[in-house]
């Protein structure tokens, strides 16, 4: 443990740690084999078949990307025609949260309002028929892909009925709905969910599986659901600069993390933490912005109370919510330790 290990406690996110130990050896394991590059490798087609088997989606189109933000612009620029721009939340990863990536590549985000992170069905609806009954429409860019993420950036979770909703409206107006999955075994391990891998795979027409967030020391999975959309992906991924020439330390990875249900066992570790994280400040009586099922919890703390208790905890600062308050995010994932936790809990019995 190293000197800052001890004398701080780190609840910033979910992606401080490397990789879950069973990653680490099997890549140690292989890491003198010689393999052929860009994904083409054994480990990469067996990790991609396994993600296909968990996804109940055979026919599914699987490509290994390396991050979040290098997957989101990818994918939607490898969908969109050049007129053409997506449909987010106003709290939206894609419209906040990644420095323009999408728009760096040509597409306008197109910002609908949101409750709690999520966009509603009706809304999306309400903007396709605005657009397409305005006579200016071809002076415009047109809405050619749905984006939400699951968990959303607030750890909110939608129902399978509200995905059933936000999917039909996509069919009636033949464009794709894109989940981003950057979060997504947290999401599919949280208390309550009704649901799956397989029912997001169904009801989708891309999404990805996140490594980077959950035990893996880099990379997402993308799921075309649609294989249609996937059209010289490849080569698209190539133009961004995003295809990893040794390909097989991706491959390894998801290999490992759907080998045992890995993936989703480390990711109910980080729930089961979160239950153990908003315990302690109910005990403590800190008010909740948002409490969530997921990873990732919202409090709003004073700033002089905030200020004090980041001598000794790392937490993520999310937005000012007045005068004298500011919302926080605490986030717990696969390594947090139930040790830290308590350690937190002493630590606020002493008002720190």
């Amino acid at each position: 443990m190293t000197k800052e290990r001890r004398q701080m406690l780190h609840f910033d996110s979910d992606y401080m740690e490397g990789a879950h130990p069973r990653i680490l050896k099997k890549l140690m394991e292989t890491n003198m084999e010689q393999t052929s590059g860009y994904g083409t490798d054994t480990y990469t087609l067996e990790a991609k078949q396994r993600i296909r088997q968990a996804c109940n989606c055979p026919e599914a189109e699987v490509y290994l990307l390396v991050g979040g933000t290098q997957t989101n612009s990818t994918v939607i620029d490898g969908v969109l025609t050049n007129y053409e721009g997506v449909l987010a939340a106003q709290t939206g990863h894609i419209s906040v949260h990644e420095a323009g990536a999408v728009e760096h590549s040509g597409h306008k985000v197109l910002t609908l309002p949101q409750k709690q992170g999520k966009l509603d069905a009706r809304e999306v609806r309400s903007y396709l028929q605005r657009f397409y009954q305005d006579e200016n429409q071809e002076h415009m860019v047109y809405p050619g892909m749905v984006y939400i993420s699951h968990p959303t950036e607030y750890g909110t979770l939608y129902t399978k009925a509200e995905l059933e909703e936000l999917y039909q409206v996509c069919q009636e107006y033949q464009i794709p709905l894109f989940l981003d999955g950057a979060r997504l075994g947290y999401g599919l391990m949280a208390e309550g969910t009704d649901v799956t891998l397989e029912e997001i795979a169904a009801l989708t027409d891309v999404f990805y599986i996140g490594g980077t967030k959950v035990g893996a020391l880099f990379g997402e999975a993308v799921v075309f659901t649609n294989p249609k959309l996937a059209k010289h992906f490849f080569t698209i991924v190539k133009q961004h600069g995003a295809l990893f020439a040794k390909g097989r330390i991706l491959g390894i990875q998801f290999a490992e993390l759907f080998t045992d249900d890995l993936y989703l066992r480390i990711s109910r570790h980080a729930i089961d933490m979160a239950g153990q994280l908003i315990r302690v400040f109910e005990r403590h009586d800190f008010q909740f912005y948002l409490k969530t099922p997921t990873n990732q919890q919202f409090l709003i703390l004073e700033k002089k109370q905030m200020k004090q208790l980041a001598e000794k905890v790392s937490f993520g600062f999310w937005e000012e919510l007045d005068d004298d308050h500011t919302v926080v995010r605490f986030a717990t994932s696969w390594a947090t330790r139930e040790e830290d936790i308590r350690e937190l809990d002493r630590l606020l019995d002493t008002k720190f």
